[in-house]
């Protein structure tokens, strides 16, 4: 994270080795923005874009339209909830909500809730609920765990370290992977093993009171919260084709197949770390180079 941000950017306001809470990290933008005096806009949300001449024309919500020979869409991977199409959901006589809603366990008390999922935040809302009501993590695969900490260092040391974290998979036509595997930071891994909350297999339907699990059995049910992620949503983009037909960006390493459009924040851009705080800075130093060069030909 560090490195990435330049030798003349602000320090983070906590740990280096740690891992910053959402107020530090809100701080420490608002300290970037203050120092290098960007002239950031808020409340403006994209209503389109359209091509104009050799540039772009931006028009938002509000009404305001700006111009600019090229764009870097930086909205990041995790702004708009994905949640799987289930069989049977529109009779469920329960609620169900994305863990983009989940606050804390109280609401939920001596409930019967089901977590979709087996990354992180499925495994944290899950121990969480657990404690106040019977849950159950209904997974495809098993939930995998890593040590947060290695030989006194945090495991992202150890993956930068390795050259894991900046490895060029896009030179060879492949998007950087993703870990599903759960950092066992809050002793996640001995709670689920205790069955707090349980694993089950995903699943298959719901029907009006619940769900219906793999072996036929139907279990009524309160709540299902799906922990499933998130998917870019850029339909101000649809109209100069820098869409695919699921609404995903067309690009390689950030740069768009449309000349003079660019990204950072995306899943798998460039790199494992690519979509994180840590890993925005490398990419963002390459888009901008690209940039460059397209501005002076």
């Amino acid at each position: 994270m560090y490195e990435s941000q330049g030798f003349f950017s602000p320090r983070f306001p906590s740990d280096p080795n740690g891992y910053p809470k959402r107020d530090e990290v809100i701080r420490y933008l608002q300290d970037y923005r203050a120092k290098f005096q960007l002239p950031v806009r808020t409340n403006q949300r994209v209503a389109s874009v359209e091509r104009d001449g050799e540039g772009f024309t931006v028009r938002t919500m509000v009404g305001d339209t700006f111009r600019a020979r090229t764009i870097i869409n930086a909205t990041g991977s995790f702004h708009n909830p994905y949640t799987p199409v289930v069989p049977g959901q529109e009779a469920f006589q329960g609620r169900t909500l994305h863990s983009s809603e989940y606050r804390n366990p109280e609401p939920f008390r001596n409930q019967r809730v089901v977590v979709v999922g087996r990354g992180n935040s499925a495994v944290q809302i899950g121990v969480e609920l657990a404690e106040v009501s019977k849950t159950s993590l209904a997974v495809l695969r098993p939930v995998q765990f890593m040590k947060s900490r290695l030989l006194g260092q945090d495991v992202h040391f150890w993956i930068k370290l390795i050259g894991f974290d900046t490895f060029p998979f896009w030179r060879f036509g492949k998007t950087a992977p993703s870990s599903s595997a759960v950092n066992d930071s809050g002793g996640y891994k001995e709670k689920v093993a205790a069955g707090k909350p349980d694993q089950q297999p995903m699943f298959t339907s719901f029907y009006e009171d619940g769900v219906i699990w793999p072996n036929g059995k139907k279990e009524p049910v309160d709540t299902v919260i799906f922990a499933t992620g998130y998917r870019p949503y850029l339909p101000y983009l649809q109209a100069i084709g820098a869409l695919d037909a699921e609404g995903r960006p067309l690009h390689q390493a950030g740069i768009s197949d449309v000349p003079g459009l660019y990204y950072v924040g995306l899943e798998g851009q460039r790199s494992f770390a690519s979509a994180t705080l840590r890993g925005v800075g490398p990419d963002a130093q390459f888009v901008v180079k690209k940039l460059l060069h397209h501005l002076k030909h």
